[in-house]
């Protein structure tokens, strides 16, 4: 079993950036794709971004493209999504998951493992 542990988020203006970090304990990290996910209150959990276990693959949301980059340090067992030009719309809590087979997992189901999440607000 992993442990998920998020931090990084907060308050911010919208345009602005913020970079969430996901450290990892337990078994071997470096095997399985890893991903973000976002909730929004009343709203179900959506797919942010995914990364393959070897940094190679990435895929995102089409909400999030070209503003955010998932990346990984397989060595310091380390998980992080920057994220620019931030919009109210991003406002959110923000999930790391692990353990997918696949580099462009998408459902939450396809994820084994989650972290306890981190609060995104965005002010206009």
């Amino acid at each position: 079993q992993v442990r998920l542990v998020e931090s990084g988020g907060g308050l911010v203006q919208a345009g602005g950036s913020l970079r969430l970090s996901c450290s990892a304990s337990g078994r071997t990290f470096n095997w399985y794709t890893m991903g973000w996910f976002r909730q929004a209150p009343g709203k179900e959990r959506e797919f942010v971004a995914s990364i393959a276990w070897s940094g190679g693959g990435t895929y995102y949301a089409d909400s999030v493209k070209g503003r955010f980059t998932i990346s990984r340090d397989n060595a310091k067992n380390m998980l992080f999504l920057q994220m620019s030009v931030l919009k109210t719309e991003d406002t959110a809590v923000y999930y790391c998951a692990d353990g997918a087979a696949s580099a462009s997992a998408t459902s939450p189901n396809a994820y084994t493992n989650w972290g306890q999440g981190t609060q995104v607000t965005v002010s206009s």
